[in-house]
């Protein structure tokens, strides 16, 4: 966009509805009389009364524990200067988002109208009943560092200036691999450092932290190289005079391995560039525009490896990719600081994550963008949602290590609970991966040499919840496997299938139940191991049509003996709440009979996955109010099942709002009958079920996971187009952990 363009739209932006950017909500309900005596008067009296007993049931009784404040007085505001407090608004809302949008924890933003130091330290410092840490910005230099040392002194909480800290740490992560990547040793590299003010003098002594010796670190400013023989340096600087002959930027630039820009656009000349060391490492972070463009620093020198401030070009060093997690670490062991050892940990964990392979999610974010570690990807990218569960974990065991935190985590256990946050459907399908890695099942992966089936393959592996038997190409797949252990895996190839008296047999009698008469496929394979019993399941992981891919599955695994249809159930994980929606696939118009099996199906596949299941059948029409027969189907289907299932809570036929949400139709329902909301859905046709599906999944902010193809002999199912590749990995646990039932066996018996 012209600058023109970002201006009226960053204005609108802003403006549009209800103006700036957050808001307050509540947490708890207020709908009732007796919701607001218990949020205000004289219902909150108690929990002031604990509180004075006992401080830390602030933690317990108010939100000050995921609470930060974003503070400044205007000094400083994003590179564009000294415009004052009010100003700085924008900004600070700005960060707020950040801070709920990347680590769910909440902001007040708070404009401080001072300059005196004395009076915003003593500002600040009073605030620390409200909030369970501090991040200060945009606050000039040089009286950050006295305001952020003297708050740290004061307070008992965790206080942060991210102007310093901040492109300190992202950068440390990027200097830690772009020095692996060219095999130079960090002990011996020369850095130049251009831009004294709080991000340099904060990214020196983090560099130094990392391994830099001191004396190979030249610092300059607006005036040239900060030197032992210069008498106008304020003792903020007088650290980094070094006894040297350079007096330009140009002249310590010659045979320095690594530039630090934090200074101004342009301040990095091409010739300089080329006077630098072999693989130069150049960070230019000057915001909006950096010391040098990504082309003309490529132009000047093809081995040099760039990191900028900017998101359109690669190694972008972006603060989100440090405090919101650095915080949330923080905040969840209660320490009482940010310490040295908790910003290394943060770097480290950046460093370790962008070595890790990538995602689809991650991909997609970025228009399909394939990312892996090297000169191009020296840090992970901002939309990462690893992130959280890499850095806050390495923070809050720096924090234990270092004696600050108040609260001991138990690290695997917090990582975990973190990774669920960013994975809504490893929540629900997180007793499906535990049963799954105990089982340690065999999982056929047809379409084997696929690069997305790989990389489903390769995190199977890591996640150890199966081992992946890739059917394709035998000799591709090897050599695109290389780097694992030949245990970890197998190979079926359909050109030299598996020894079995039946499976030749079977292919031949299934294909020839259709005109197409060929080659055995690896989908054919797949599914003809799978209902032999060769493995113990299949999953169709490739990014393909669903109709390409399920016509396989149900050609060659068999039905289960009982069962009317194969349904497919999708999976809802809404914010609050998991719906399970059936038959959302495969049957357009079925009857009672298959309505009643769809719900057993479901029900089986819901208690697996440990949840407790309790069904509606949905109808237009609430309980025979109008006589039709589409209405009487699902009332027949409903008593069919309550027959054949009588322990299973179940309300039909029903309107899907009076199933999921009783308290709000008490005048229809009978309150012993329906207390708790419906969470399985068996819908009377694939018209409704699909719809449903589609508009909450679009509008109700939900992840659809599925469809699970139930009614199988054996578990297969078929990864619909454009999905992950860790909720492929989900689907690869929940497929191995559904239940197998031969003809009347198992919780439900099976139909006539």
């Amino acid at each position: 966009m012209s600058d023109d363009e970002v201006y009226k739209a960053s204005l609108e932006y802003h403006a549009k509805g209800r103006p700036g950017k957050i808001a307050v909500v509540p947490t708890k309900p207020t709908l009732t009389q007796r919701d607001l005596s218990l949020a205000y008067s004289p219902g909150v009296a108690e929990p002031c009364r604990e509180i004075a007993r006992q401080p830390n049931d602030a933690y317990r009784y108010t939100s000050k524990g995921n609470l930060v404040a974003v503070i400044s007085n205007g000094t400083a505001i994003l590179g564009i200067g000294n415009l004052g407090a009010l100003a700085s608004k924008p900004v600070m809302e700005g960060k707020g988002v950040l801070f709920k949008r990347f680590a769910d924890i909440d902001v007040f933003d708070i404009e401080v109208g001072t300059e005196d130091v004395e009076k915003f330290i003593e500002t600040v410092a009073l605030l620390e009943p409200t909030f369970g840490g501090i991040n200060l910005e945009d606050v000039k230099a040089p009286e950050c560092f006295e305001i952020e040392r003297r708050l740290k002194e004061r307070m008992n909480i965790p206080v942060f200036h991210d102007d310093q800290h901040g492109t300190a740490i992202i950068s440390g992560a990027a200097l830690v691999n772009a020095i692996e990547l060219t095999g130079k040793n960090i002990a011996d590299i020369r850095i130049v450092v251009n831009g004294a003010g709080a991000s340099g003098i904060a990214c020196t002594n983090f560099a130094i932290q990392l391994g830099v010796k001191p004396q190979n670190v030249i610092m300059c400013d607006t005036k040239g190289v900060i030197h032992s023989g210069r008498t106008d340096l304020n003792p903020v600087k007088q650290p980094f005079a070094l006894k040297t002959d350079a007096r330009t930027l140009d002249d310590a630039l010659k045979g320095a391995d690594v530039f630090y820009g934090l200074s101004s656009k342009g301040a990095l000349k091409p010739e300089a560039l080329k006077t630098m060391a072999k693989d130069p490492i150049v960070f230019a972070m000057a915001n909006p525009d950096p010391e040098i463009e990504y082309d003309v620093a490529r132009a000047a020198r093809d081995d040099v490896i760039l990191a900028t401030g900017r998101s359109d070009y690669p190694n972008q060093v972006n603060n989100v990719l440090g405090f919101p997690f650095i915080f949330r670490g923080a905040l969840d062991c209660r320490a009482t600081a940010i310490n040295e050892e908790m910003k290394i940990a943060a770097s480290k964990a950046l460093a370790r994550l962008a070595k890790a392979e990538v995602p689809d999610s991650v991909s997609r974010a970025y228009g399909g963008k394939r990312f892996k570690f090297g000169r191009e990807y020296l840090i992970p990218t901002p939309f990462d949602p690893r992130v959280l569960y890499y850095v806050a974990p390495a923070v809050a065991q720096a924090a234990m290590d270092t004696g600050v935190a108040r609260v001991k985590l138990n690290i695997d256990e917090y990582r975990e609970r973190l990774r669920l946050k960013t994975e809504p459907g490893r929540a629900v399908m997180s007793v499906a991966i535990h049963k799954a890695q105990e089982m340690r099942k065999r999982l056929a992966l047809p379409d084997g040499e696929d690069a997305r089936v790989l990389s489903v393959a390769r995190q199977i592996i890591r996640d150890g919840v199966a081992k992946p038997v890739l059917v394709g190409n035998a000799g591709r797949i090897s050599a695109a496997m290389k780097g694992f252990d030949s245990a970890q895996f197998e190979v079926a190839d359909p050109a030299a299938p598996p020894s079995h008296p039946l499976l030749q047999q079977r292919f031949k009698e299934r294909a020839g139940m259709f005109s197409d008469k060929g080659q055995m496929d690896s989908y054919a394979l797949a599914a003809l191991m799978t209902d032999l019993q060769l493995v113990d399941g299949m999953l169709s992981a490739a990014d393909r049509i669903y109709r390409e891919t399920v016509p396989s599955v149900l050609r060659f695994v068999s039905k289960r003996s009982g069962t009317k249809r194969v349904i497919g159930m999708h999976i809802m994980v809404l914010p609050n709440r998991v719906l399970f929606f059936a038959d959302t696939t495969l049957n357009v118009s079925p009857d009672a009979e298959v309505l009643a099996d769809s719900a057993r199906l479901c029900t089986e596949a819901v208690l697996a996955l440990g949840i407790t299941p309790r069904v509606a059948f949905i109808s237009y029409n609430n309980f025979g109010a109008a006589a039709h027969p589409e209405a009487e189907k699902v009332r027949l289907a409903y008593d069919l099942f309550t027959q054949q299932s009588p322990g299973i809570a179940a309300i039909g036929e029903v309107q899907a709002d009076v199933a999921i949400s009783p308290d709000e139709f008490r005048n229809i329902l009978e309150v012993e009958r329906w207390r708790e909301p419906a969470n399985v859905l068996i819908f009377p046709n694939l018209d409704a079920a699909n719809a449903a599906f589609r508009l909450v999944r679009t509008t109700a902010d939900a992840t659809a996971l599925g469809p699970l193809l139930l009614g199988l002999r054996r578990p297969a199912n078929v990864m619909p187009r454009g999905s992950s590749v860790q909720d492929a990995v989900s689907m690869a646990a929940v497929t191995l952990a559904m239940p197998v039932l031969a003809t009347g066996s198992g919780m439900f018996p099976a139909v006539k």
